[in-house]
Parts: structure tokens; C-alpha cells; sequence
């Protein structure tokens, strides 16, 4: 069973699929082609219409079989919403998506980081990768409810009758006459030259030094990298961190030669300008901390209008580069915890592993390169192939695994709130230990903890 972060993703095993919430949420599905957009509105599977071929849903329960999905689909969306209009979901407990195989094998299990203003979240998507399919956690919020994820969607929505969305009151979206209001993952950012880019950053570093974090500099890399994917999303006229080429923001991010240490953005439709652009980012906790994270020092953004609406599509990169003595530290903040982690339990210390530490960084790039997340290559080695193709002679090899998390203290946390991760930290018998850190894909951030005896 795989605990997914936002971006992760997951290769899925053939026949039907499960997806349940559980708690105070109607869940809702749209089945979608490459496009990102629906053939009508048989394709929104809700609460009033429970089927679509492929797709059934049954109270807090959604059964999908993508064999059986119409002809042309490649993609399907499951959102969540309050089973009470208009709640705002940061008053309710976080969602969590259980995803079930054949037999009722328990594949995978998503939490989001809570959500706030939202009425309504993109919790993950089922998507066709070749003949392949796979699961990818989302965690994107919309603040307008389901009739706002339609209208993206390519649903007609009117505004005086139901046609397929839920009625509910829209909460006033910040800042307040955005053309088609907010819409934001919440977590991370970019940056560009010209008027965008100077009122930006003034504002931002306005921000970040009233909780004492340096002023971040613009950066031309992540400047171009913003405004590439803001213009995906235009044109496709939806927000998303995927690009309809396939290709993640963090990966243009580093395809465009920036190589980081850690990242964040803020994907937003609607500002009309960077003043509302950075108010409506400074508005939400969580939107706010990354605005304010000390860990970025350096930025970018960009606008693109959507040719259709005239909207305002804007992407914002926070980074801090990677150095080889960035990349040693994280490491060594990794160890620590974890060796804090031991010393709680009575266990001894871990040592560092030279060796280990070769093939756990090796793994985290394999996987930034070649696009996958397991611990399988996929030249079918595992970690005791790598540990001992490093030149480690160790009897005893174990391997954590991670992806999407910004910090040492956010990694070693989540393994620890796994149990078989935690009980690789917490094995009497592991003695040495190497950690491996590389930033892109479609998560961002990749992690391996080596570990040998």
C-alpha cells in the first residue's frame, strides 16, 4: 500500500478500481479525454446522475473500471465536496481517499494538506499513460464550488437552474471581482521580467519581511519556466500542474537547467493584476507560508490570458537552488532526525555510509529521470542491486522511499506516520545509512534512505 503526497502517482493493476471517502463529503467524478475536457454532461458522475460507462457511484463509494470507460477517455477526475452547500472545507476534517484493487487489496491511501476557503477539491485522477494506467494524488482546491469545476470542465452551468452541479452558494472569492474567480493548489511558485515581475516581487518581499524571511530575486530560469506552463494552462482554459504535453511544472522547471533543493508554486486563475495576484495568495494560511518560507530565495512569475475568456492564468516558483553543500546538509538534517527518531526509542545512532549514500542519491535521480517511483527500477534492480553496484559489501539492506515533501523535518515525519518506513528508522539491526535527494518529476522532490547493516 502506497501513502500518496500531492503529485505522487502510482501504476494501478488491471480490472476495477474503488474509491472511497469516507466522513461529511459527496464525491463526484468527470471522465474526461486528452483534452482535460468532457463530451457533455453524461460525463459528470454525481450524486444526480451515479453512472457513466465505467464509472459508478454508489454513497461515499466510486467503482471505476477503466476498461470499461467510453471510447476516447483517458483520464478521470474524482472531487470532493461538503455534503452541506457551501461549507467551506477547512471546517471539516481532511478528506482521505482509500483506492482499492481486486479483492478488496487496499493499493493506496491519499490525505491532502487541509484545505481552507475551498468548497471543493480535485482529490486525485485515474489517467491512461500509454496503455498503461495509473493513480495521481491531486489536492487541488476550488473556491466556487462544483459549478466553478464544471465550468473548467467544459460543463454548461447555468446559473438559475440545476444542469449537473449541485446548487450552493458561491463564497465571494478573494480578492473579490476576479473574471472567474480563484482557483489554487496552495502550494508553490515562478517568476517573470517587466511590470508582472517588479510589482510582484515588491509586494512579496514586502510580505517576507514582516515575518523576518529574506527578500527573494527574481530568476530569468524560473521566469520562463512560469511562464511556459501559465500558458498551457490558458490555452487550456483550467489549472493544473500537467501540462496537456505531460509534462509537470517541476519538470519544466528543471528541464529549463535550474536544478533545486527544494520548491514551491502558486497556480491561480483570475487576479487581474500582481496586487491582487499577491493578495489573494497572502489570504489563505497555507498559501501564505509558502509566500513567506524562508527555505526559497529566489522566484519568478508569469501571467497568460486565456484567448477565449480573457482570464488571467498565473504561475509563481519559489526555489532555492541546489549547491553541493545544500545537498550535504539536507542530507545530514535527514540523519539527524532520524537518528532522533532511534534515540527516542532507545535505539543507537545511525552512521553515515559513504557507499549507501552513492546509491541512495543514484536512486532519487534514476527516478527524476526516468519518471517513475518504486523501488524496482525499471532494469528490474533493487536496493540491494544498487547498494552493492556502489561498492557497499553490507548483509542487510533496507530502503525508504518519498516523494513531494519540501523539508528533511516533512520527510522523516511522514515515514515515521508509516509503518513499515518507521520500522526500517526504528530496526535494531541497521547500523549505517545513506540518504539521496533529487528535485523534479512530476512530484518535485524525490528522497532514499538507504539503510544497511
Amino acid at each position: 500500500m502506497s501513502e500518496l503526497v500531492p503529485g505522487g502517482n502510482l501504476p494501478l493493476p488491471g480490472g476495477a478500481l474503488t474509491l472511497r471517502v469516507s466522513g461529511p463529503f459527496d464525491v463526484s467524478a468527470l471522465v474526461t479525454d486528452d483534452s482535460g475536457t468532457v463530451r457533455g454532461d453524461a460525463d459528470f458522475v454525481f450524486y444526480n446522475q451515479p453512472a457513466a460507462p465505467g464509472a459508478r457511484l454508489s454513497g461515499e463509494t466510486l467503482t471505476v473500471d477503466p476498461a470499461a470507460l467510453r471510447a476516447g477517455a483517458s483520464r478521470v477526475t474524482v472531487v470532493v465536496s461538503p455534503a452541506e452547500p457551501g461549507t467551506p472545507l477547512g471546517r471539516l476534517p481532511a478528506p482521505t481517499l482509500r483506492v482499492t484493487g481486486a479483492g478488496g487489496r487496499l493499493l493506496a491511501r491519499f490525505t491532502p494538506p487541509r484545505p481552507e476557503r475551498e468548497t471543493v477539491l480535485l482529490l486525485a485522477e485515474i489517467y491512461r499513460r500509454g496503455t498503461a494506467w495509473k493513480l495521481r494524488a491531486l489536492g487541488q482546491g476550488y473556491a466556487d464550488g462544483l459549478a466553478g469545476i464544471a465550468r473548467d470542465f467544459g460543463i454548461e452551468v447555468s446559473e438559475d437552474a440545476d444542469a449537473g452541479a449541485r446548487s450552493e452558494p458561491a463564497p465571494a472569492p478573494a480578492p473579490a471581482p476576479a473574471p472567474a474567480g480563484m482557483h489554487s493548489s496552495g502550494m508553490r511558485g515562478s517568476g517573470t521580467g517587466g511590470p508582472v515581475a517588479d510589482g510582484f516581487l515588491g509586494l512579496v518581499n514586502s510580505a517576507r519581511a514582516a515575518v523576518g524571511s529574506a527578500p527573494v530575486a527574481l530568476d530569468a530560469r524560473l521566469t520562463a519556466a512560469a511562464r511556459a506552463h501559465a500558458a498551457t494552462m490558458a490555452a487550456r482554459g483550467r489549472l493544473g500542474s500537467e501540462g496537456a504535453d505531460g509534462l509537470s511544472v517541476h519538470q519544466r522547471v528543471t528541464a529549463g537547467g535550474y536544478a533545486y533543493l527544494t520548491i514551491g508554486e502558486h497556480l491561480v486563475s483570475g487576479p487581474r493584476d500582481p496586487a491582487e495576484f499577491v493578495e489573494y495568495c497572502l489570504s489563505g494560511e497555507r498559501t501564505r507560508r509558502t509566500v513567506q518560507d524562508p527555505a526559497f530565495t529566489e522566484a519568478g512569475v508569469a501571467c497568460v490570458p486565456d484567448g477565449r475568456s480573457g482570464t488571467l492564468y498565473w504561475t509563481a516558483l519559489w526555489a532555492r537552488p541546489l549547491t553541493p553543500a545544500g545537498l550535504t546538509r539536507t542530507a545530514a538534517e535527514v540523519l539527524a532526525l532520524t537518528n532522533a527518531e532511534r534515540a527516542a526509542a532507545g535505539l543507537p545512532p545511525l552512521v553515515e555510509d559513504p557507499l549507501l549514500t552513492r546509491a541512495a542519491q543514484a536512486h532519487s535521480a534514476d527516478m527524476v529521470a526516468r519518471a517513475f517511483y518504486s523501488h524496482t527500477a525499471p532494469d528490474g534492480s533493487e536496493p540491494w542491486h544498487r547498494a552493492a553496484a556502489a561498492g557497499s559489501a553490507r548483509r542487510t539492506i533496507g530502503e525508504n522511499i518519498a516523494c513531494g515533501q519540501r523539508s528533511p523535518a516533512e520527510v522523516v515525519q511522514g515515514w515515521m506516520d508509516s509503518p513499515g518506513h518507521r520500522a526500517n528508522i526504528l530496526k535494531p539491526a541497521f547500523t549505517h545509512m545513506g540518504v539521496g535527494f533529487a528535485g523534479g518529476g512530476s512530484a518535485g522532490t524525490y528522497w532514499t534512505q538507504l539503510f544497511g547493516a
